[in-house]
């Protein structure tokens, strides 16, 4: 049985002092194991009317792309400003330090569509918010945020609140 946090390899003082990264990157290398992380993202959807999966750049295409496969549902992605090459609507969203945006192609997602937002980690829920912000501008219907990891003391399920919340694997610290 593959135990999903065994290929999760925790970074200590990345990238600044005081923080855990916690390094997805051996998962994706196991192939078994990067099958049962889908299959468990997959299963956490089970029942949802889902017309396309989103993924918000950059490891959440690897998820989306093969949970899209999965699920048989379309695909939109979410990129950093200027990697879009048709017409883009954009998001900016605060960080620690500073400000982000996103950009998605205006035609990417059309009025009432059901959308799934997947990306690898959720920490303080700001890039999230801001995809979720662009799909809605869109027309979509957020039907929720799906993700491998869930850092739980940095509270960014309420920052996508109320929107619903999937992840499968929880960290405390």
């Amino acid at each position: 049985m593959t135990r999903l946090k065994d290929y999760i390899r925790d970074i200590p003082n990345f990238p600044k002092e005081g923080i855990i990264f916690h390094d997805i990157t051996p998962l994706l290398q196991n192939a078994k194991a990067f099958e049962k992380a889908i299959d468990e993202m997959a299963e956490l959807l089970d029942g949802q009317k889902i017309d396309s999966l989103v993924g918000i750049e950059a490891r959440g295409f690897i998820f989306a792309s093969a949970l899209a496969i999965k699920l048989g549902t379309g695909l939109v992605i979410i990129r950093k400003p200027g990697k879009l090459p048709y017409v883009t609507i954009n998001a900016t969203y605060n960080l620690e330090y500073g400000s982000d945006s996103l950009e998605v192609h205006r035609d990417a997602v059309h009025e009432g569509s059901k959308v799934v937002l997947v990306d690898d980690l959720l920490a303080t829920g700001g890039t999230g918010f801001a995809a979720a912000e662009l799909i809605e501008k869109l027309g979509g219907e957020v039907l929720g945020h799906c993700f491998l990891v869930e850092l739980l003391a940095l509270n960014g399920k309420e920052k996508l609140s109320p929107h619903q919340v999937w992840s499968v694997l929880k960290y405390s610290a």
